[in-house]
């Protein structure tokens, strides 16, 4: 199903990525930098919420669907992307920082997709390392899109730490989530490879 309440959520956070991007181009006269930082804030903030709710919603609605199952890291995804992209753009993250998050993203979603097609999708599912990643790496992005001190705490200092622990985390889980899959990929190419003899 494509319009139901869960999915709508999921939607409007897709839609909401053009205003996040946007708003760092809005002129100075409409908002000053910390308007902008502060704006972009709350609208990570408001779509990792939706992330939760449309999860949550979907289960308590009986209204799960596989492509909501799809759309659902879809969206995460390229919040997530253009959120690295912006950092990078405003100085704030490393280059390399971006590339192995959002390098592992792709890698491992086209795992789980190779996964699932033969079968076997229950040898890579979310393990804790990975949620590990997700709340460092969610919580990093908002102190970093933020970039002011709160309560006498440098925010943007606390956003850095986390953000070098996520993409640590990053690539731990990557590794993984590859060797859980590796036995399946072997047994995969052998059975081909019989077939073929």
């Amino acid at each position: 199903m494509l319009f139901n309440v869960p999915n709508s959520l999921t939607w409007a956070r897709i839609a909401l990525i053009p205003l996040f991007v946007g708003v760092f181009y809005f002129p100075d006269r409409w908002l000053d930098v910390d308007g902008k930082n502060l704006a972009a804030t709350l609208i990570f903030i408001v779509a990792a919420v939706t992330d939760w709710f449309d999860g949550y919603l979907a289960r308590a609605l009986n209204q799960t669907s596989a492509f909501g199952a799809f759309l659902d890291p879809v969206a995460d995804k390229l919040m997530v992307a253009a959120a690295l992209i912006l950092l990078v753009q405003l100085s704030r993250v490393d280059s390399i920082i971006a590339v192995v998050i959002i390098g592992r993203e792709i890698t491992i979603s086209a795992l789980r997709e190779w996964m699932a097609r033969v079968g076997e999708s229950a040898g890579v599912a979310v393990a804790f390392v990975g949620k590990m990643k997700t709340a460092a790496q969610m919580t990093a992005i908002p102190l970093l899109l933020y970039d002011a001190p709160l309560l006498s705490v440098n925010l943007r200092v606390v956003g850095e730490i986390l953000i070098y622990i996520a993409a640590a985390l990053t690539l731990w889980s990557m590794g993984y989530y590859l060797h859980r899959a590796m036995p399946h990929l072997v047994q995969h190419d052998r059975k081909v490879r019989g077939k073929n003899t």
